[in-house]
């Protein structure tokens, strides 16, 4: 699939929507099934599949009547550590500071 940084929202949902109908299809359920399932209109689910405008809602929906609520867990994942964080992180640990010998030996 071509870079999907540079498509507009209206292609992304188009992409969504694609996938949505394709997963109904593997799951082999007509629209009116699947939209009676996740408590929706049947224009809704078109509206979804044709990449038209339709909310969150409808979509976790659909989502969770095609028994795929883990495609939610992909539309925004749990931001992770950044390795170069970390590397930014290691260069300022504190350390623990010691008394010098001489220091030690006056007390």
């Amino acid at each position: 699939m071509a870079d999907m940084s540079f498509m507009s929202p209206q292609e992304l949902q188009a992409v969504l929507g694609k996938q949505i109908r394709e997963l109904r299809i593997a799951r082999n359920l007509e629209q009116i099934t699947t939209a009676e399932k996740a408590g929706i209109s049947e224009k809704a689910l078109r509206n979804l599949e044709a990449g038209r405008g339709s909310s969150v809602e409808t979509l976790v929906r659909v989502l969770k009547a095609l028994d795929s609520l883990d495609g939610l867990l992909l539309l925004a994942p749990k931001p992770t550590v950044s390795p170069l964080a970390v590397l930014r992180h290691a260069g300022r640990v504190r350390r623990r500071v010691r008394r010098s010998k001489n220091e030690a030996d006056a007390q």
